[in-house]
């Protein structure tokens, strides 16, 4: 389905390298995500050569961004279709993924893709503040990602608390996020975390992406992640 060499020179420009395995795993997703996507809403993306672009370059990017630990526990907040944990765990088998989504249609895909591309990952049907107060998943990754549309304020109560100390959250973000990053400094700091870096890079269409990367230098207060209605009325500012 998907053009292998595309998506071949484009992960090798990134300093991902794939084998034949790999690009099989990568075009059995593809056919995966166009065959559910008929089923249930999971993407506006369907054109093979944008599915390689938008979805899997744009996921793989972490990897050139990141230096992600040998056998990482990492966990993908608000994944939806997958994205960008999947990919991830394609090129780097080692990493342990736990994918995290809200929607129970998604997680059952996302446990059918899982079992087609032999991929042993945790599907977990949660809220993202629920299952970050639970003591098996709080503090326990060495890795939080989500390429989600919600700020960065909110995105860093619900990812934060799931992440060890000294490990990483890094949230990947499209279009102009310096206002976003200003507001969403105190929230940061209240779940324990520090802004360490901003990469910033372009896609092989000339889209704009950026990767915020966010420190975990303390421990997360019991308080947080607070429920979704109150992230919303006090949000923290």
């Amino acid at each position: 389905m998907i053009d292998r060499k595309m998506l071949l020179e484009y992960a090798a420009g990134i300093g991902v390298q794939l084998g034949e395995n790999q690009l099989d795993q990568f075009d059995l997703y593809a056919q995966t995500l166009v065959e559910w996507n008929e089923k249930i809403n999971l993407t506006a993306i369907v054109k093979p050569e944008e599915i390689v672009v938008k979805h899997f370059v744009d996921s793989l990017c972490l990897l050139h961004e990141v230096q992600v630990p040998q056998n990482a526990r990492l966990i993908d907040v608000g994944t939806g279709a997958g994205f960008p944990s999947v990919p991830l765990k394609i090129a780097r088998p080692d990493l342990r993924v736990t994918l995290l989504d809200s929607l129970n249609k998604r997680v059952i895909f996302l446990e059918e893709l899982s079992r087609r591309l032999g991929q042993r990952n945790e599907c977990l049907h949660s809220r993202a503040e629920d299952a970050g107060k639970g003591q098996e998943r709080r503090e326990r990754y060495d890795v939080a990602t989500a390429r989600a549309v919600a700020h960065l304020r909110e995105l860093s109560e619900y990812c934060i608390p799931f992440v060890k100390l000294g490990g990483l959250f890094a949230a990947l973000k499209s279009g102009e996020i310096e206002q976003e990053i200003s507001e969403s400094g105190k929230a940061i700091q209240a779940m324990g975390g520090r802004l360490e870096e901003v990469r910033r890079f372009k896609l092989p269409d000339g889209s704009h992406r950026t990767i915020v990367l966010v420190r975990k230098i303390s421990q997360t207060s019991t308080k947080y992640p607070r429920p979704h209605a109150k992230m919303a009325k006090n949000p923290l500012i």
